[in-house]
């Protein structure tokens, strides 16, 4: 597997990020050899994965090397797949699980999470973009807002706790309402959402991919941002994301 994963296989481009064994991910094979999904057998296993891919074989060494170069080269080769859990029943019945963990920072990384986020919008404020099929000219940088961060971390807890995915709050507010509650006196407001994403950059990405996310992090009437996430330290990975978008009044 290390030895594809490096060189590369079935016209996927090999990758030097290195493929470690993980033996929650050995569990998680072992349980899906004895008849569990292979989603629950991860979620058994306490392996909290991003994405997975699995390989089961009954045959000799050979068929296991063609096997893997042709149906798991895809998820061998991706830099993000970096644990693998290998279970033999015998020394030819093989079960294979590759995996992406589930990977975000911690709350004390806020602060300097928000940073980066300011730092990639404002890159991409400094010049025009397409926003779909509209472009948008540059805009000036935004400036981080200790209570528009909070108005963004109170919501993306909200989500997280109540489970949705939503402007509205659980309890009806909108952004509107949620900014001013923090004590910002607004004469504008703008918010943008996102789930899944592990990353500032991520996030980011996803933003701008996104007309309507795009417009906002674009708008010229804006002076100031908040940002926060928060994510699920145990159960079911989930991730969210919020941007509070101001200016004053």
């Amino acid at each position: 597997m290390r030895a594809l994963r490096l060189a590369g296989c079935d016209g996927h481009a090999g990758v030097r990020t290195a493929l470690r064994l993980n033996v929650a991910l050995t569990g998680a094979a072992v349980q899906w050899s004895r008849g569990a999904t292979l989603k629950s057998a991860i979620e058994r296993s306490g392996y909290r994965q991003d994405q997975s891919a699995a390989l089961h074989l009954t045959g000799s060494a050979q068929a296991l090397k063609a096997a893997l170069s042709q149906r798991l080269c895809a998820s061998l080769t991706d830099p993000s797949m970096v644990d693998a859990g290998i279970y033999f029943l015998r020394s030819d019945d093989v079960w294979i699980v590759v995996a992406t963990p589930f990977a975000t920072p911690p709350p004390s990384d806020a602060a300097s999470v928000a940073i980066e986020v300011l730092r990639l919008v404002n890159a991409a404020r400094a010049e025009a973009q397409h926003c779909g099929r509209t472009v948008l000219a540059a805009a000036p940088p935004l400036q981080l807002n200790e209570l528009l961060n909070h108005a963004a971390l109170e919501h993306a807890q909200d989500m997280l706790r109540y489970g949705y995915f939503e402007h509205a709050g659980h309890d009806g507010s909108s952004p509107a309402q949620r900014v001013e509650a923090a004590g910002y006196r607004y004469s504008i407001i703008g918010e943008n959402l996102a789930s899944g994403p592990q990353t500032s950059r991520e996030a980011v990405q996803g933003w701008m991919s996104s007309p309507g996310h795009c417009q906002n992090i674009m708008d010229p009437r804006f002076a100031e941002l908040g940002v926060a996430y928060a994510a699920s330290g145990s159960g079911e990975p989930r991730i969210y994301w919020a941007q509070e978008f101001a200016a004053a009044r």
